[in-house]
């Protein structure tokens, strides 16, 4: 069988925004890439000419497929939780959630934010961070859920990291990188994917120059593997993992 990448974030657009390269260099692979996002991002500020909450989502929603599919998504799905308020969920249920699909897809690798909650810091990406570090563990562990179908121990976690941050917000403090990726062959890709988030237009013209300057690159964080092994530099998420 052929490797599998699983992606877990919290609002539409971040599968793009944020792990946009890493997605499309794993599909040009022929990976299987799957990303399940938690919220479809009713509280976000830029809005489009959304006129609700439920409006917004229902567009959101919409982009949210279209960029997946520019960026070659195996499967996607968006899930129920309210935006901005994943900090309230019942972070066990939740979890159980993200262990089931990991138990059904069986991934080998698995991105997520890290605890900083990403460029923007949102308590979002944070939650999302701990709820899929939690169901990573918990999905190999067979006292965990034992009604959630046979085990699976995802090979490695890997949480977002960055060089660069957005002038005249709250600094994130991003955990040191463990691989630099190479994404510059799919940059076209990626920002193809971001132009689906039509509401999002502000947001992309506001970090344009941010990208142009530091998008040949992604960067990412190992946290948790199979074997124990010292921390060292990778230009590869699947570096020794057999095809």
């Amino acid at each position: 069988m052929g490797l599998k990448l699983m992606c877990v974030v919290a609002h539409p657009d971040d599968e793009c925004f944020a792990f946009g390269g890493a997605l499309a260099l794993a599909a040009e692979r022929g990976i299987e890439t799957y990303v399940i996002c938690l919220t479809d991002g009713q509280a976000a500020i830029n809005r489009g000419d959304a006129a609700s909450g439920e409006a917004l989502g229902k567009m959101r929603r919409e982009e949210f497929d279209a960029s997946c599919k520019v960026l070659g998504i195996t499967q996607h799905e968006l899930l129920d939780y309210h935006d901005a308020r994943l900090e309230f969920v019942d972070f066990s249920l939740t979890a159980g959630r993200l262990v089931e699909k990991m138990r059904r897809i069986r991934p080998d690798v698995v991105l997520t934010f890290g605890g900083d909650g990403g460029l923007n810091t949102h308590p979002d990406h944070m939650m999302v961070s701990m709820l899929t570090t939690a169901a990573f563990h918990w999905s190999g562990q067979a006292k965990r859920y034992p009604e959630l179908g046979p085990v699976h121990g995802p090979q490695r976690l890997f949480y977002l990291s960055t060089n660069f941050f957005i002038p005249e917000r709250q600094a994130p403090k991003p955990m040191p990188w463990t691989v630099a990726l190479d994404v510059q062959s799919v940059r076209a890709r990626k920002t193809e994917a971001f132009r689906q988030h039509t509401s999002q237009a502000p947001l992309m013209e506001q970090t344009k120059e941010l990208f142009e300057k530091y998008g040949a690159e992604e960067f990412y964080t190992l946290v948790a593997a199979n074997e124990p092994q010292a921390a060292r530099l990778e230009k590869d998420l699947f570096d020794g993992l057999a095809e």
